[in-house]
């Protein structure tokens, strides 16, 4: 009982852990000049619908996508958001690493589970792991597109950069669609 006490704890505490997502600043666009730009939580939610959304166009299987996305900056509550940049100096810890360190006192099955998780993010090369790993550059873009549309001209490098990283067919299209649009011009759809 004691032993399930503790995995409890520790899960909770994970669980705790990941709500600084919520609060961490991605601290790239800081270079750019964005003054407030989203968390790392807003980020992670967005890849993992738009992995979905490419997964269900690709063909690859949706849930799964979402789940690599939604878990591929867990370890930012201990790194933190390194610009790329500020990476040319660090020799950081391994993704891999940093999670085994998070779930340590969690439930054997959310070691596993989580382990496993960010290992096929990090290392495979499934269309699953293909399109998580799009749906992080598309996000990018996209934000980038939304932050350029407030004034923002300095995000134009991170739009071409993440635009050129996209491997599938799905990704460059939606990329393409984005970056001829406005933000909200998705209303005309459903507005007279």
């Amino acid at each position: 009982m004691a032993d399930d006490a503790g995995q409890a704890k520790g899960t909770a505490g994970f669980l705790l852990e990941m709500g600084m997502l919520k609060r961490a600043k991605r601290s790239g666009w800081w270079i750019a000049g964005v003054r407030d730009p989203e968390t790392i939580a807003e980020h992670s939610f967005r890849v993992a619908l738009i992995g979905s959304v490419l997964a269900m166009m690709e063909g690859a299987d949706p849930a799964k996508t979402a789940l690599l996305g939604l878990w591929h900056d867990t370890q930012e509550t201990r790194v933190s958001d390194i610009p790329h940049i500020g990476r040319r100096y660090l020799d950081a810890a391994s993704n891999e690493k940093v999670t085994a360190d998070q779930v340590s006192a969690a439930h054997p099955a959310v070691r596993e589970g989580a382990q496993r998780i960010v290992e096929e993010y990090e290392n495979g090369d499934s269309l699953e792991v293909i399109c998580a790993h799009d749906a992080d550059k598309l996000e990018c873009l996209i934000q980038g597109v939304e932050y350029r549309e407030q004034g923002y001209s300095n995000v134009q490098g991170w739009i071409d950069s993440s635009l050129q990283k996209l491997k599938t067919a799905s990704a460059q299209e939606l990329a393409e669609a984005a970056l001829n649009m406005t933000s909200v011009e998705w209303q005309k759809t459903y507005l007279p």
